[in-house]
């Protein structure tokens, strides 16, 4: 992200300030499609520092309250929230891989020590901005793509064959079956399971082990397409003070508009284009992992305040070393053999460990309850114990 002087300073649009911008006009009709779009410079004024649970309460009750302190702008939300329910529908409709497990919300006090860690909501506004960010990231891509000048999209290919085959043999267990070939899976399929186990007590565990199998995005200068999006084009726009590649892509966008864009300039783009996207590539798996590994420290320092207490959660995973429990705050621990009493047999064809003596079972999406043995803050890792084992 860009220092903060920028990020939250000339480069953020304040209320009742000009911005300087680089924006896409798209005029959109009632299907959802883009019937005519423009780049260009400009100028934004915002007329509302609105926030995310405001817009959200408007979108999805109206309350009165937000309804007179909004009104000049009330027209113009509604028209939001039925345009991004459109954009939605017809993404579904293509296949769009919709993933809507939660993400974690760490709370920090003054000293960044956690305090809460809960569920991120993603209500009515999330989706809102997310549907706009998604249709000019696809338009602005297949405006370059077929301009056939130098650019950086974002790629994300088909899963490997094995890993759907391996996913085919998970699912079985659910009483799914994965129609089509393996080596030639369309996303749609997987968006098709995903909707049908939505109000299933697996459905979370279920769409962590799709979303594993597929590969990870990452930015090229080739555009092959967005599996997950079922996007035929695609790239990052919407973002240049927070992502790189955005940035990059602002500055072609803007040589082509000024006319700069010369057959010495393509040269120059298409030498330095891979590179650039095999850098921010890798800088962005490096921030993905950073952040991975603080939110998991964060977590353990979080529950080391709660050791001896109980909870209930799901089995979000089954190993032949142990059981993975998620909690309903996002929180993930485990559950080693070396505390599970008796004799456990790890099934690996089905994800479930079995009892020999008490023939109790334990598998992926079951509701059990545990409570929490130790922390470790060196391994970021915390264990629980089954409750009825701890308390024998």
């Amino acid at each position: 992200m860009l220092p903060k002087g920028l990020s939250n300073g000339i480069c953020s649009l304040n209320e009742g300030e000009d911005r300087l911008t680089l924006s896409c006009f798209m005029e959109i009709d009632a299907q959802g499609e883009v019937v005519h779009h423009e780049l260009a410079e400009s100028v934004i004024n915002s007329k509302a520092r609105m926030v995310y649970d405001d817009v959200s309460e408007l979108l999805e009750h109206e309350t009165p309250a937000l309804r007179a302190k909004y009104a000049p702008l009330l027209t113009d939300i509604r028209a939001m929230g039925e345009l991004a329910r459109v954009l939605r529908d017809k993404r579904k409709q293509r296949g769009s891989l919709d993933f809507d497990f939660a993400e974690s919300e760490i709370v920090l006090d003054a000293r960044e020590h956690p305090i809460a860690i809960r569920p991120a909501e993603r209500r009515s506004a999330n989706r809102l901005i997310e549907e706009f960010m998604l249709i000019a990231n696809e338009t602005v891509a297949e405006h370059f793509y077929w301009m056939n000048y130098p650019f950086v999209y974002r790629v994300h290919e088909k899963p490997d064959p094995e890993k759907m085959m391996d996913l085919k043999a998970f699912l079985m267990n659910f009483g799914i079956h994965l129609k089509g070939n393996p080596d030639n899976i369309y996303p749609k399929t997987l968006a098709d399971i995903i909707d049908t186990i939505a109000d299933e007590p697996y459905d979370a565990v279920v769409n962590r082990v799709i979303l594993r199998t597929m590969k990870k995005a990452y930015y090229s200068p080739e555009c092959d397409g967005h599996f997950g999006l079922a996007f035929r084009y695609y790239c990052h726009f919407t973002s240049p003070i927070r992502r790189y590649p955005d940035l990059q892509i602002h500055r072609i966008i803007k040589e082509c508009l000024h006319g700069g864009m010369s057959e010495k300039r393509k040269l120059h783009y298409d030498k330095i284009l891979p590179d650039v996207a095999e850098q921010a590539s890798a800088t962005e798996r490096r921030a993905d992992e950073a952040e991975r590994d603080t939110d998991k420290l964060k977590m353990v320092q979080y529950m080391s305040a709660h050791i001896g207490e109980y909870f209930d959660g799901v089995i979000s995973g089954v190993t032949n070393w142990g059981i993975y429990v998620e909690l309903p705050n996002t929180i993930e621990g485990m559950v080693s053999v070396n505390n599970m009493r008796g004799y456990y047999v790890f099934d690996e064809n089905h994800y479930e460990m079995f009892n020999e003596t008490t023939h109790q079972t334990y598998k992926l999406g079951q509701k059990v309850r545990v409570v929490v043995v130790d922390t470790n803050a060196i391994s970021r890792t915390i264990d629980f114990m089954f409750a009825q084992d701890y308390e024998e």
